[in-house]
C-alpha cells in the first residue's frame, strides 16, 4: 500500500464521471498542499484508451482543467492494492466493482457522495446521454465529493 494517499474514482466507461472526478480532486488536492497519487478507470473496457468525452473536456475546461491527454482504462483486480481508496460514482459501479475487488485487499469501494453530509447514497448521475447542462451537473457533483474528500484525508493526517 502507498504512503501517501492514493486515490481511485470509478465509472462506468471512465470517459465521463471518473475523469471528472480525478479533475476535481486533483486540483482540490493541490490547493490544499495534499501529496496524492490519483487516477480513473472504468468497470466497462468500451473506451479503454480513448480521451475523455469532449462535453467533460468542454466542462473541465471551463474551470480552467485541461483533461483532454487523460485516457480510459478499466479498473483491475490490482488497483484493490495499489489504491487507499477507490470512490465510485453509482450503485452499479459500487456492485461491479465489490464484484471486481479480489479477497484480502484492504481497500472497500465506497460511493463519492457518500463522503459528502447530506448525499449519503446519491449517485453522481451519468450525463453522457443528457445535454451539457449534465456535465455542469456532474462537474458540480464531483467538485463537492473532492472537497469532502480533500477534507477528509485532512482529517486522516
Amino acid at each position: 500500500m502507498p504512503q501517501n494517499p492514493a486515490v481511485l474514482f470509478v465509472c462506468l466507461g471512465n470517459i465521463c464521471r471518473s475523469p471528472l472526478a480525478e479533475a476535481a480532486f486533483r486540483r482540490a488536492a493541490e490547493r490544499a498542499g495534499l501529496e496524492v497519487t490519483v487516477d480513473s478507470a472504468g468497470t466497462g473496457d468500451w473506451h479503454v484508451g480513448h480521451a475523455p468525452d469532449p462535453r467533460a473536456q468542454d466542462v473541465a475546461r471551463k474551470s480552467g482543467v485541461e483533461i483532454g491527454h487523460y485516457r480510459a482504462r478499466q479498473l483491475e483486480p490490482n488497483d484493490f492494492h495499489r489504491f487507499t481508496h477507490v470512490l465510485v460514482m453509482d450503485h452499479q459501479n459500487l456492485e461491479d466493482a465489490r464484484r471486481i475487488k479480489p479477497a484480502g485487499a484492504a481497500t472497500a469501494p465506497r460511493l463519492l457522495l457518500d463522503l459528502v453530509p447530506g448525499r449519503e447514497g446519491a449517485a453522481v448521475a451519468d450525463p453522457y446521454y443528457g445535454g451539457e447542462e449534465h456535465f455542469d451537473y456532474c462537474w458540480a457533483d464531483v467538485c463537492l465529493g473532492a472537497d469532502a474528500l480533500v477534507r477528509l484525508l485532512i482529517s486522516e493526517r
